[in-house]
């Protein structure tokens, strides 16, 4: 099962939506595809769509998922890769109205770049993007929370 969430933004990545319908109508997506839409409205004959869930259920998808198909948020990125799974992850665009701005790319080109997920700048790269999923191997991702914490402890502890 794939697992694609869009997040809680409150404007719509139908364009993500369309290009996974597509592949799936090529045979390339076989797998069933459960997606957690937040504010995007869209109707498949392809895939389960899911406006908002509550956070176990989305949790539960995520560990059934073989791979995350995600919106460059960093909590969606974040809670995905720290399951170990594989992620792409879809830059929404400001000039398509999906966002205030273009941070995602960034979000996205950065994770990309450390090999924690597949990233697509484009909703078009994602083609290339499912067929390299299954041979990816990404780099395993480590909070450094305890560490941050420890050095806080010990600047406190100083004073």
């Amino acid at each position: 099962m794939i697992f694609v969430t869009l997040g809680t933004q409150d404007k719509s990545f139908v364009r993500l939506l369309k290009e996974i319908d597509k592949l799936i109508d090529d045979g390339i997506i076989n797998d069933e595809v459960v997606v957690q839409s937040g504010y995007t409205k869209y109707n498949s004959k392809n895939m389960k769509i899911l406006d908002f869930i509550p956070f176990d259920e989305f949790n539960t998808y995520l560990e059934k998922s073989n791979y995350i198909i995600t919106h460059g948020g960093v909590g969606s990125i974040l809670t995905s890769i720290t399951m170990d799974k594989k992620v792409i992850a879809v830059s929404r665009l400001k000039e398509f109205n999906e966002h205030e701005n273009n941070h995602q790319v960034e979000i996205v080109s950065r994770f990309n770049d450390m090999r924690y997920i597949l990233g697509c700048l484009q909703v078009k790269d994602i083609n290339d993007a499912v067929l390299k999923i299954e041979s990816f191997v990404p780099q395993p991702y480590r909070s450094n929370n305890e560490q941050f914490c420890n050095q806080i402890a010990e600047e406190i502890d100083k004073r």
